[in-house]
């Protein structure tokens, strides 16, 4: 067994990372007037390259921007495609004792591609970065599920299929343009799947119009039709989640009623899921997943609590994954981002990073160095 030349990596991470306090100062200024968009850029910047600097020092052989230009690790990007608007609503999102910030999305135009601030996000992170950077977006399927069919103008989509369509294309333009950036490794970050798990998000789903039997192949097929024409050497995966909001959630549920779909109807190269608490259940999912072409990444170490987990429950829980997948297509991350907004989840800096350290360690103890 050995480490691997390509993403995902034995010893990966999601996405976002814990903003430091320059930063949410410097947000907070700039929401507030008291400095112009180019001061924020630079105060980003410099917190970026930091981040960027000790990704590696850590041991990884990829790193993010910490989605540090970002306020939510969705609608930012969502909210520059054509066709939507972004607006405040009257409540937030309802996660497990707290609410998020009451702002979403909606479609009001023809969904479309052209031109995107994270291409430019991108590249300032590739010249920042010696090892492989790495981009996060969400998953077209996010701009549908949670909002619903009522956050899709009936006027522009009557037909809801045409809706489908169009992000699906308007997303293999963001692709290639990620592409023809430098992009070579893109995760879509996905909360559909685990959320099509959990009975009370189907019955949501359901009132807001919908049929959750019906759009795991339908969010499958609009990740084929991004996926159609990227380049050999592009790494695709997907990281699958519950919920993360100042270390809360909101689905709970096992993978079973997606999985097979999941990991064989949609032309990805990998799937981060979480695997850090019982909400996830077990490992029999895995049995759908396919021999020998792609790779599962066990989100076995929580981004929730700071709290240090025993290398050997770790090693123990990668062991018994190995029932279902071969240790070769198995690697290692936490289980979410550490700040899937900018609020960020309930533990410290220095916690987060002894984190992303003791994977690194772990993954060369189960795979070799």
């Amino acid at each position: 067994m050995s480490q691997r030349a390509t993403p995902p990596f034995r010893a990966d991470m999601v996405g976002s990372l814990l903003r430091p306090a320059a930063l949410k100062q410097a947000r907070a200024q700039h929401a507030k007037g008291e400095i112009d968009a180019a001061a924020l850029k630079a105060v980003e910047d410099r917190e970026i390259e930091k981040i960027v600097k000790k990704q590696a020092e850590v041991g990884l052989k990829l790193a993010t921007d910490g989605e540090f230009r970002r306020s939510w690790w969705h609608f930012d990007f969502f909210r520059s495609l054509k066709g939507i608007e972004f607006y405040f609503t009257d409540k937030g999102i309802k996660f497990h004792g707290v609410d998020t910030k009451a702002e979403s999305v909606r479609t009001v135009g023809k969904i479309g591609f052209a031109g995107h601030p994270h291409i430019e996000h991108f590249k300032f992170l590739q010249q920042h970065c010696r090892v492989v950077p790495k981009m996060t977006i969400p998953a077209p399927g996010v701009l549908h599920f949670r909002q619903g069919r009522v956050s899709v103008s009936k006027q522009v989509y009557p037909d809801l299929d045409a809706f489908f369509d169009d992000l699906g294309r308007a997303y293999r333009d963001a692709v290639q343009a990620f592409a023809a950036a430098g992009c070579r490794y893109l995760q879509l970050d996905d909360t559909t799947w685990a959320m099509m798990c959990d009975a009370n998000e189907r019955a949501h789903s359901r009132e807001r119009g919908d049929n959750p039997d019906q759009l795991p192949k339908k969010y499958a097929r609009m990740i084929n039709m991004a996926l159609e024409g990227k380049p050999a050497d592009m790494v695709v995966t997907m990281h699958s989640c519950r919920g993360n909001f100042r270390s809360t959630w909101i689905a709970e549920g096992g993978y079973e009623p997606v999985a097979e779909v999941m990991f064989n109807d949609t032309n990805l190269d990998g799937y981060f899921l979480e695997y850090d608490s019982e909400r996830a259940g077990g490992f029999e999912p895995l049995r759908f997943f396919p021999k020998g072409k792609k790779q599962l990444v066990l989100g076995l170490v929580t981004s929730k609590s700071g709290r240090l987990e025993p290398k050997d429950d770790i090693k123990r829980r990668i062991d018994e994954a190995t029932k279902y997948v071969a240790l070769d297509q198995l690697c290692l991350s936490p289980q979410c981002g550490f700040a899937s907004t900018e609020e960020g989840n309930v533990l410290a800096e220095d916690e987060q990073w002894a984190k992303l350290k003791m994977i690194v360690e772990l993954a060369e103890e189960v795979w070799g160095k």
